[in-house]
C-alpha cells in the first residue's frame, strides 16, 4: 500500500464493520492495520439480513463488495423477493375458542395465517446472508499483510514523543503507534470503554433474549411447506416473537425465537439451555411455531443488549473514533444493525480519504460524529421499540395498529440518501 497520506490508522476489530472500513480506506489509499483479538477472522452467529440501504452503502464503498454479497445473498421466491417479512400471529392466546384471531373474525383468519406483508420501499438487492460467508468474500478485497491477530486491546494512551499519536496496548504486552484508532470491536468494545468511561461505555440489557438456530431447508419444507419455508416470516405473540428466513442460497432456514425477561444477571451473554426451556417459552403458541422450535438444533440462549446513547463517537487526544456496534450496538429487531455499520464505513472512509494531514483527521471525526450519531442512535431506540411491537407491548395486541405502525416503520432506514449524507458531512469537514 502506498504511503501517500501523512498518517496511518489502526482498526480495532476484524468483523464486518472493521473489514468494510478497511476496504473503504484501501480504496482511498489510506495506510491502516487491522488488529483482531482472535487467532483468525470469524463472525459469531449465522443469518444476517441487509436492507436496500446497506447494499447501497456497499456499492458506494466498492462495487466489489456488492459482487461478493451477491455470491452469498439469498432472496425469497421471485413473487416475494421484495418482501421484508410476512407478518403472522403465532400465539394462540390471541385467538378465540374457535381458533379465529380476535379482530379478524370477518376474514376468518387463524393463528399462523398471513396477516400482511411488509415490503421494501425501493428496488434493491436486500436479502439474507451467512455472516461468515459474507465476511470471507470481503476479506478477499484487502491484502492479508494488513492484519495482525491475537491482539486484544487493553488500553490506548497518547504518545510521549510529541506526535500526539495514539499508542495501543495489547494483552500480549506489545504496543503499536498510529495517528488514530478506529474502534470496530463490537458490542463489548474496549475502545468505547476507553473513550467514554466504564458507565457510558457498557451495553445495557434490552429485556429480550433469543434462541438462534438453523434448520436444513429440506426439513423446513417438510415441516412448513415450500412457500413458508422459502420466504421471510415473522410470528408475533405476547412477550415473544419468532422469525425465519432462508440463507445459503436456500440450503438453510435461519430461525431466531425471542422471549422476554426483566433482568439478566449471568456474566455470560450466551448460555446453554434445554429443549424443554425453549418449548416452555412457546407453550401457548400454535403448532407451526412449535414445529419450528422443535426443529432447532442448538440449545443456546443469547441475551440481547444495546448501547446507551453515547455523548460522542470521537476524541482528539488520544485520537479515537467509534464505528458500528462499538458506537451504537442495537437489538436485531429491525434487521439494520449491520447495515448501519456499513453506512458508517462509507461515510468515515470517504471523510478520511479527503484528509490531507493528521489534523484533518480531527475534522473528519467531528463531521462523521455530527452526521452519523443522530441516525444511528435513532436506530437503537426504534429497534428496541420494534421488539416491543412484535411482542404486543407497544401497541398492545391491536393488530390494525400494529399493521399501520409496521408499514410506516422502516422507510427512514431503507430510503436514506447516503450521498446526501456524505455531502452534509463534507460540508462540516470543509467548514
Amino acid at each position: 500500500m502506498s504511503d501517500s497520506k501523512p498518517f496511518n490508522v489502526a482498526i480495532v476489530g476484524g468483523g464486518i464493520s472493521g473489514i468494510s472500513l478497511a476496504i473503504g480506506l484501501y480504496k482511498k489509499n489510506v495506510p491502516f492495520t487491522v488488529y483482531e483479538s482472535a487467532s483468525k477472522f470469524g463472525e459469531i452467529g449465522a443469518g444476517l439480513g441487509f436492507g436496500p440501504n446497506a447494499v447501497k452503502a456497499m456499492g458506494l464503498i466498492s462495487p466489489d463488495i456488492v459482487e461478493g454479497y451477491e455470491r452469498c445473498v439469498t432472496h425469497g421466491w421471485k413473487s416475494k423477493e421484495r418482501d421484508w417479512f410476512t407478518i403472522r400471529v403465532g400465539d394462540e392466546r390471541k385467538a378465540g375458542p374457535d381458533g379465529i384471531l380476535k379482530q379478524k373474525e370477518k376474514e376468518g383468519l387463524k393463528v399462523g395465517d398471513p396477516l400482511f406483508d411488509v415490503r421494501y420501499t425501493n428496488d434493491g438487492l436486500a436479502g439474507g446472508v451467512h455472516r461468515a460467508h459474507f465476511l470471507d468474500e470481503m476479506l478477499k478485497l484487502i491484502p492479508s499483510s494488513v492484519s495482525k491477530f491475537g491482539k486484544r486491546l487493553v488500553n490506548i494512551t497518547t504518545a510521549t514523543d510529541g506526535s500526539q499519536d495514539a499508542v495501543l496496548h495489547f494483552a500480549d504486552g506489545t504496543t503499536a503507534q498510529h495517528s488514530a484508532v478506529i474502534g470496530c470491536d463490537g458490542i463489548k468494545s474496549k475502545t468505547r470503554e476507553i473513550l467514554l468511561g466504564e458507565n457510558e461505555g457498557k451495553a445495557l440489557f434490552s429485556g429480550k433474549y433469543a434462541y438462534r438456530g438453523l434448520v436444513p431447508m429440506e426439513k423446513a419444507v417438510e415441516l412448513l411447506g415450500e412457500e413458508l419455508a422459502w420466504n421471510c416470516q415473522l410470528f408475533m405473540g405476547y412477550h415473544g416473537h419468532l422469525l425465519t428466513f432462508p440463507i445459503e442460497k436456500g440450503k438453510t432456514m435461519n430461525v431466531v425465537a425471542f422471549s422476554s425477561c426483566d433482568t439478566w444477571t449471568d456474566p455470560q451473554w450466551v448460555v446453554k439451555t434445554t429443549k424443554e426451556k425453549m418449548l416452555e417459552d412457546f407453550s401457548t403458541w400454535g403448532p407451526m411455531v412449535v414445529k419450528i422450535v422443535e426443529a432447532m438444533g442448538k440449545r443456546d440462549i443469547w441475551a440481547l443488549f444495546n448501547d446507551p446513547p453515547a455523548s460522542t463517537y470521537y476524541s482528539t487526544s488520544p485520537r479515537i473514533c467509534l464505528l458500528g456496534d462499538a458506537a451504537h450496538a442495537t437489538t436485531p429487531h429491525q434487521g439494520s444493525g449491520a447495515g448501519m455499520c456499513i453506512e458508517d464505513s462509507y461515510i468515515l472512509s470517504s471523510l478520511i480519504g479527503e484528509a490531507g494531514s493528521i489534523q484533518d483527521l480531527d475534522r473528519a471525526f467531528k463531521a462523521y460524529d455530527e452526521v452519523r450519531r443522530p441516525r444511528t442512535q435513532k436506530l437503537v431506540e426504534t429497534s428496541r421499540e420494534a421488539g416491543m411491537l412484535y411482542d404486543f407491548e407497544l401497541e398492545g395486541d391491536d393488530l390494525d395498529a400494529i399493521e399501520k405502525n409496521l408499514k410506516a416503520r422502516m422507510s427512514w432506514i431503507w430510503d436514506v440518501d447516503l450521498q446526501q449524507e456524505l455531502g452534509k458531512a463534507l460540508s462540516i469537514f470543509i467548514a
